[in-house]
């Protein structure tokens, strides 16, 4: 009986695990959906890329407020959360703060005395938060209805319940308390549980536990939640684009078309030759998720919700319908609903008569983005919406010939008169005469 709690330990630790790698199979899964892309390119710039922007939060502080806030909680949550080490050793090995006969107290006391301001200002900048997101007249965040509204309130309070079980379990420790070290908080929060060790030994032990399950909760909850971004920021940053935000990517199969058609010694009427290694493509640009490459799907399920790509966005600001924060929602929640398909059956995708064009992103959405790349500058984890839009946008024009009549006239006289206006090449200089 007294392995008893260890064992139960190494159950719910093994299950809380387990559960969440399974998850992170399914997004694995989810993600090479898409086509692949060469991303094996100038690692050195796309290691000091991941460390400037998702470790350094460098794209996050050009709004200070929201950015030094954001750094709080996210460096004293992960520094906070090394003690969740300690919690698993004390679980399975039946010690009792092992730290202490590791470290010397005075190192100990130290760090655990970090870790309790930390969770003060954790506390701090959370509540700021929840205020930001339900009470300030933000409006990229008023305009979050539903799920995605109540998501980042839950994780605002598993943060709040994360911290008080932490500073709670610490001062209900009467060793800990003894230790006059590190209870730099957790000594003025004491006194309110009274002085009987058998009520002070209950509350910390239930706080340990309640802190632990709580960590594995929040664990498994991320897959679900718009806070994956925590795990997928560095590898959404390291595989970001490296090339110039103006410049767009061309399909092979139309650039080998048309150099063939430029090439004076070709000849028109040949049959083309075989190529095994050509990479045709199935169709052109993309109408559903399958389309898109991994690279897109690895944005869409990194994409934190702030709504700072829209509010950013020129269409947007002047009552456009689109909003790059909704492409990237979109996208996800179709990759999500095909990620079910498949679970459902036995792991193949049997059509379900719909697609991310249409049902999930309209036309009117794709064809008022201007292609500034406003979204992508102001995204703080690298997330290109643009490439997206582009890559539909080619499917509307490629293969359903849906673009809308301005473009459609615009493209029509570039053929014919070879600019995009409506006259001929002869009478284009006629206006210096008049």
């Amino acid at each position: 009986m007294d392995y008893l709690p260890n064992i139960i330990f190494a159950v719910i630790l093994i299950a809380g695990v387990g559960y969440f790698a399974r998850n992170i199979k399914k997004l694995i899964r989810n993600i090479k959906l898409g086509h692949d892309v060469h991303t094996s390119d100038n690692k050195g710039q796309r290691w000091k890329n991941m460390a400037r922007i998702a470790l350094g939060q460098s794209k996050m502080v050009v709004r200070p407020v929201a950015g030094f806030l954001h750094i709080i909680v996210y460096v004293g949550f992960v520094i906070i959360n090394i003690e969740v080490l300690e919690i698993i050793i004390d679980g399975l090995f039946g010690t009792h703060r092992i730290g202490l006969k590791v470290l010397p107290e005075s190192v100990y006391g130290f760090l655990i005395g970090s870790f309790e301001i930390l969770a003060v200002l954790v506390l701090v900048a959370v509540i700021v938060f929840w205020l930001r997101r339900n009470i300030t007249n933000i409006k990229r965040f008023k305009s979050l209805k539903g799920w995605p509204k109540n998501d980042g309130n839950i994780i605002l309070y598993f943060e709040v319940v994360l911290m008080c079980l932490f500073l709670v379990m610490n001062a209900t420790d009467t060793s800990f308390q003894s230790m006059n070290a590190g209870n730099v908080v957790s000594q003025y929060i004491s006194p309110l549980f009274g002085d009987n060790p058998d009520t002070l030994h209950l509350i910390e032990r239930t706080a340990w536990w309640l802190h632990i399950i709580g960590i594995l909760i929040f664990l498994n909850y991320l897959y679900f939640s718009k806070h994956l971004h925590i795990l997928l920021a560095f590898p959404n940053t390291y595989y970001g684009k490296l090339t110039p935000k103006g410049q767009f990517n061309n399909l092979e199969a139309v650039t080998n078309e048309v150099k063939l058609m430029m090439d004076p010694n070709a000849d028109p009427f040949a049959a083309p030759a075989e190529d095994d290694n050509a990479d045709e493509p199935a169709k052109f640009g993309a109408s559903d998720v399958m389309d898109l490459n991994r690279i897109q799907l690895l944005n869409a399920y990194t994409c934190t919700e702030c709504g700072r790509c829209t509010s950013e966005c020129p269409a947007n600001q002047t009552g456009k319908k689109l909003s790059p924060r909704k492409i990237m929602m979109d996208t996800r929640d179709r990759l999500a609903e095909v990620g079910k398909n498949i679970d459902a059956n036995n792991g193949e995708f049997k059509d379900d008569g719909k697609q991310l064009l249409g049902d999930y992103i309209t036309k009117e959405e794709l064809w008022a983005c201007t292609t500034c790349n406003a979204c992508v500058e102001a995204c703080p984890v690298s997330i290109d919406p643009l490439s997206i839009i582009m890559e539909m946008r080619r499917y509307l024009v490629m293969e359903e010939s849906a673009a809308p009549m301005e473009l459609n006239n615009m493209m029509t006289n570039i053929e014919n008169n070879g600019a995009p206006w409506p006259y001929n090449q002869q009478d284009r200089l006629n206006w210096v005469n008049e």
